[in-house]
């Protein structure tokens, strides 16, 4: 590949990761993986199984008490049909730029599997910030503590999660423990939310949701009136009796008094849209991010970052980032999901999205390795849409570089406020 003054500019920035959900340094050090569990232990278990590959094999490649060679072979066949695939591409680039293999085989891997300099206190810094180049990485750890992280305190920065809120989902032990409310009606709970953010939302970067996995993104306003019934259904009845149509509307109060909050505190609002991990579960009719054009209007000061290109239904996206004010477009994950049709996505946001909407890269995943490769596929998917405009005469050069240091970088600085929460941390580390 010819070096350009693109390629290189790319190259060289330090890049904002918007999503991850990092394991912290303890895990990666104690408990981290081998090398199976690390070249496929992020999202490409989804297409093995999409491929063929067995329930068996798939416990075996995670099984570290086993022989290496052996638990390759099990899922060999389906790795030769997913290889190519996004999630098989971040696959050989953690193997290629961590451990040195340019293809894998039994033998190969079994002479790689030495992990111990490479889950020593440190690296897993060194890995995201020198490897991968990042500015730093904004973790969902799926709880309301921000807790600075002590291998990185202003590197590693944390969204306050509201996922279990969206879904309607009351957990009476966990607010008291962190609130010492008891909650007992609508005001009690809306004092218990208050709480949450007073205590934490300082040392957050932005508040983030996924309820889009449990739940349709469609969202409706709710009277206090209406929510109190259902609080007090999910207060009284056992789970089991609880209803769909009562969460929902319990879970859209929540939602929307936690973009309030989010928005009182300055707090951009990350939820989750399109595409589910896993196999066999995924009900499209949810996942459109525009479900959510009532929420949208409703909170207009609000920032919503939209999440991994609400794939597949990418032109929506397009329409709705160019429509309202108050929507980022994330590309997480996508890049690894479908890096040719986010490459397009890409291209047609530079034609239709005002340029300081779109932040650029996501990792999504829980180890460093899995970010790295993320970050490099999302850097050479960059660089094509761009080489693509230049190519097709709609941008010089000058402005392709402007335009990445923008998505990768600028936008982001722009919309989180980045220094007073590093700074936040700071003092309460």
């Amino acid at each position: 590949m010819e070096t350009t003054d693109l390629t290189h500019h790319i190259q060289s920035i330090r890049l904002v990761d918007t999503h991850e959900h990092m394991k912290r340094e303890v895990e990666w050090v104690e408990n981290g993986p081998d090398i199976l569990q690390d070249l496929f232990g992020n999202y490409v278990p989804a297409d093995l199984v999409t491929a063929g590959a067995s329930p068996d094999a798939m416990r075996n490649l995670m099984d570290a008490s086993q022989d290496v060679a052996s638990r390759f072979e099990g899922i060999r066949d389906a790795w030769e049909a997913t290889q190519f695939t996004g999630y098989g591409e971040a696959v050989s680039l953690i193997a290629k730029h961590i451990y040195g293999l340019d293809e894998l085989t039994g033998d190969g891997l079994a002479g790689a599997n030495n992990l111990k300099g490479l889950r020593a206190p440190g690296k897993r810094y060194h890995i995201l910030h020198d490897l991968a180049k990042l500015d730093h990485i904004q973790t969902d750890d799926f709880s309301w503590q921000c807790d600075p992280d002590t291998s990185g305190p202003t590197f590693f920065l944390y969204d306050l999660s509201w996922a279990t809120f969206c879904n309607g989902q009351i957990d009476l032990s966990a607010i008291h423990a962190e609130t010492g409310i008891e909650v007992n009606n609508l005001n009690s709970l809306k004092n218990a939310m208050m709480e949450i953010f007073e205590n934490h939302a300082r040392c957050a970067i932005a508040v983030k949701s996924q309820h889009a996995y449990n739940r349709t993104l469609d969202w409706t306003e709710r009277s206090d009136a209406e929510a109190s019934t259902a609080l007090n259904a999910v207060l009284t009845k056992p789970a089991a009796e609880i209803d769909e149509a009562t969460r929902l509307c319990l879970g859209d109060w929540c939602w929307a008094r936690g973009v309030e909050l989010a928005t009182a505190y300055n707090l951009p609002f990350k939820i989750h849209t399109g595409y589910y991990a896993g196999n066999d579960r995924m009900p499209v009719r949810r996942i459109p991010a525009g479900n959510m054009c009532a929420l949208f209007a409703r909170y207009l000061n609000a920032k919503f970052v939209l999440m991994h290109i609400a794939y597949p239904y990418n032109d929506e996206l397009v329409a709705l980032a160019k429509h309202y004010r108050n929507i980022w477009v994330d590309f997480c994950w996508a890049w690894s999901i479908d890096p040719y049709s986010s490459r397009d996505f890409l291209r047609r946001c530079i034609h239709a999205v005002p340029s300081n909407k779109l932040f650029a890269f996501g990792g999504d995943t829980g180890w460093p390795t899995s970010a790295m490769a993320y970050a490099i596929q999302a850097r050479n998917e960059i660089r094509r849409a761009l080489e693509a405009e230049i190519a097709d005469g709609y941008l010089s050069e000058k402005q392709a570089m402007a335009f990445a240091t923008r998505i990768m970088r600028t936008n982001q600085y722009d919309c989180f406020d980045i220094g007073t929460t590093q700074s936040n941390i700071v003092r309460a580390a």
